[in-house]
């Protein structure tokens, strides 16, 4: 059996936030529940002097995918990393991180994907990551070829870099190609095309550049059909829904008002780091 598409959905449009930075918001739900457990996907171009320096995040993570040029990333445990394209970045924060990331000197064409914790989780101990493309999985079929970073597909595997689970892939087809792609009972997933034109789904819901398309897998493993009307590129991204409220404010992801209060305390405090649940 193969999934029917939940929703087409297109990105936003391209804002100018300085001199040397651009921006666009691909996922940014009002209702989170839909979404569950992505939260937010953001576009970045940026080069020196713009980026992010040092900020604070609380109770989720971020999986950041490096597109063109070159991402350094520093944070509160000393942890240090220089992501070039096709590189991926892990970060949990937790309980609590201060970070930056800053590009390098020819600058950086970034996604950063925030993925929610479940409560019991939104406080462990901050931690990062990378992974390399040079070490992911690359599995091949008739007309296509994947860079496995996370999750499972044609019989290989790669451990995911985050808490929570997630499959994430990279997917290369050439025109009238196709693949299934697996989703787990209980999870979600969503295909983001970044070149091309495809149709997906067992409705064979069509999909452009720029347009990501979501499905769920409710009480059985599944998959979902993609096949390329043109030479296609395309990232999917999956993980298990979580079923919890979600309370959003700036940099921290909590689930009640109160827990965003106690975090805005303890970092105006600078005890963000210092906490654990």
């Amino acid at each position: 059996m193969a999934l029917a598409i939940d929703r087409i959905e297109t990105a936003g449009p391209r804002n100018v936030l300085g001199p040397r930075h651009q921006n666009r918001l691909i996922i940014a739900p009002q209702e989170h529940g839909p979404y569950s457990p992505f939260l937010f996907l953001a576009e970045d171009w940026f080069a020196p002097p713009a980026g992010f320096p040092t900020h604070p995040h609380r109770g989720m993570e971020t999986v950041t995918f490096v597109l063109e040029g070159q991402m350094l990333h520093e944070d509160h445990t000393g942890a240090h990393g220089e992501l070039e394209a096709g590189d991926v970045q892990f970060m949990t924060a937790g309980g609590g991180v201060m970070h930056s990331e800053m590009p390098g000197p020819r600058g950086v064409h970034s996604l950063q994907l925030w993925l929610n914790l479940p409560a019991a989780q939104k406080m462990t101990p901050a931690r990062y990551g990378d992974q390399r493309v040079s070490d992911t999985a690359r599995v091949t079929g008739e007309g296509y070829e994947a860079r496995l970073y996370a999750g499972e597909l044609g019989g290989q595997s790669r451990p995911h870099g985050s808490l929570w689970p997630l499959a994430l892939m990279d997917l290369r087809l050439e025109s009238g190609a196709a693949l299934a792609l697996p989703l787990k009972a209980g999870w979600r997933g969503f295909l983001l095309v970044l070149e091309g034109e495809a149709q997906v789904g067992a409705d064979l819901a069509a999909l452009k550049a720029d347009q990501h398309a979501w499905a769920h897998a409710a009480e059985a493993d599944d998959i979902l059909p993609v096949s390329a009307q043109t030479p296609v590129r395309a990232l999917f991204y999956a993980a298990p829904i979580i079923d919890e409220p979600v309370v959003a404010h700036g940099p921290f992801v909590m689930n009640t008002v109160d827990e965003i209060r106690q975090a805005l305390l303890d970092y105006q405090s600078g005890r963000l780091t210092a906490v654990r649940g």
